[in-house]
């Protein structure tokens, strides 16, 4: 609606757009403030624009288009300077607009935009008819949208029953096919059932056979028991006649040590019956285990490298690995990494164990490598080799911790060599009663062969 001061004159400066601008006039509005803005002084500019002066025009427009919009509402002198700047660029548009004949080629939105700004005489229709004609063309596309939506969604329609036909006959032909299988299967299970019969009475069968042969088994132990109590008395009387010859020899009587000795020889051999008989094992303690004695003590790990070897001299080595039942632990990366540091980890793995497996096979020592896997983000995946056992630290757990529990889980006494040059490893496990070697010795003992 246009409303006019009377005395003034009709300019187009005194009419009143009585609805809010269409978005898309004022998104061009924006525009043309924004390009107008560059060409401004920072005194021309009002207070609150002056912060987006060194803008760019689209990051202008983007952040500064509330403020811009309104400023252009509110400050003629601001509304008037953008004018001006308007019909430097659009010197046509902006003439056909103060003729009052805007060219019916152009974009309504942007003569619609350029009214709002230079405000000629009729803005205000030119606004609003701007904005009723993008009304009237957003609701054309969006009813051309619409149509072209419920066509797709009619073929999707039709493509969906074309679908479910084609589903459904295939569903009926799995379902025929279903109760063919599941008539097969009733059939076999039938079968399978009769299989089963037939088993429990073959079990059955198997019972009372294997209970005979219990009874029997049963039948056979008493008469051995019988046998053996009877061999037991004969055992008896052969040695009472064993007594009566020995003394009948002190006698003198010649023939009696005759029968005695034939007596002693019968005897001898259903003694020996008998024991193997029994199975009677062999006596395993001896006469001189049971009288009470202080030993001579063990060698130790302690003693032997109390001897005059360098704790260098691979050759401690072997005499600690040469103590019966001698468990070898190593720091597997402590040793690669002062013996080969350069090669990726897996390589440092695989040459050392495969070093460990030679030294198992050559001196029979079990042996363990713990390596640190702490930091690993998946298991490693590793065949160990022959004769030497493999292991990875939890996470939160040190491989020293690691080695520290295996020392510990041994029984005192048990020779327990552990390869590291940690000297906290060493000082703890030495407490522990393990003997600590150097990683170089073992190299030492690798290039040895």
């Amino acid at each position: 609606m246009v409303e006019t001061t009377g005395g003034e004159p009709d300019d187009g400066t005194a009419e009143v757009l009585d609805r809010p601008l269409p978005d898309g006039v004022r998104r061009r509005v924006v525009q043309i403030v924004s390009d107008g803005f560059g060409g401004l002084t920072m005194s021309e500019l009002p207070t609150q624009l002056r912060q987006y002066a060194r803008f760019a025009p689209n990051r202008r427009a983007k952040f500064a288009g509330n403020a811009m919009a309104s400023a252009l509402e509110t400050d003629p002198l601001f509304r008037q300077r953008i004018a001006e700047k308007l019909r430097e660029a659009q010197p046509e548009l902006v003439g056909a607009l103060d003729s009052g004949a805007p060219s019916p080629a152009a974009d309504p939105l942007d003569v619609a935009a350029a009214a709002y700004v230079v405000r000629p005489a009729g803005w205000v229709k030119l606004v609003t008819a701007a904005g009723e004609e993008a009304l009237r063309a957003d609701a054309e596309r969006a009813g051309e949208e619409s149509r072209a939506e419920l066509d797709r969604l009619r073929a999707e329609l039709a493509e969906a029953r074309g679908q479910t036909r084609d589903e459904t006959e295939r569903l009926r032909a799995e379902l025929e096919a279903a109760r063919k299988e599941a008539e097969s299967l009733q059939r076999k299970l039938r079968g399978a059932l009769s299989d089963v019969k037939r088993g429990e009475a073959a079990l059955r069968k198997l019972q009372a056979e294997t209970d005979g042969a219990k009874a029997e088994s049963q039948t056979r132990v008493s008469a051995a028991e019988s046998e053996t109590r009877r061999l037991k008395a004969r055992l008896s009387e052969a040695e009472a006649a064993l007594e009566a010859t020995r003394k009948a020899a002190r006698e003198g009587r010649s023939v009696e040590d005759m029968r005695m000795r034939l007596l002693l020889d019968t005897v001898l051999e259903a003694a020996q019956g008998l024991r193997r008989e029994l199975a009677l094992p062999p006596v395993s303690v001896r006469p001189a285990e049971t009288v009470e004695a202080v030993e001579p003590g063990r060698m130790t790990p302690k003693d032997i490298a109390a001897r005059a070897l360098s704790e260098n001299d691979p050759a401690i080595l072997d005499q600690l690995l040469a103590l019966p039942q001698a468990h070898l632990v190593v720091d597997g990366y402590n040793v690669t990494k002062t013996g080969y540091p350069q090669m990726p980890l897996e390589k440092q793995r695989l040459r050392l164990l495969g070093q460990l497996s030679q030294l198992a096979a050559q001196t029979g020592a079990e042996v363990t490598c713990v390596f640190d896997g702490a930091e690993l983000l998946a298991p490693v995946l590793l065949a160990p080799p022959r004769g030497v056992r493999v292991l990875f630290s939890k996470p939160g757990i040190t491989a020293d911790e690691l080695i520290r529990q295996l020392v510990r889980a041994e029984p005192p006494g048990r020779p327990v060599i552990v390869v590291s040059t940690d000297r906290e490893v060493a000082d703890g496990i030495a407490k522990a009663g393990a003997r600590p070697v150097a990683s170089v010795v073992l190299l030492k003992r690798f290039s040895r062969g």
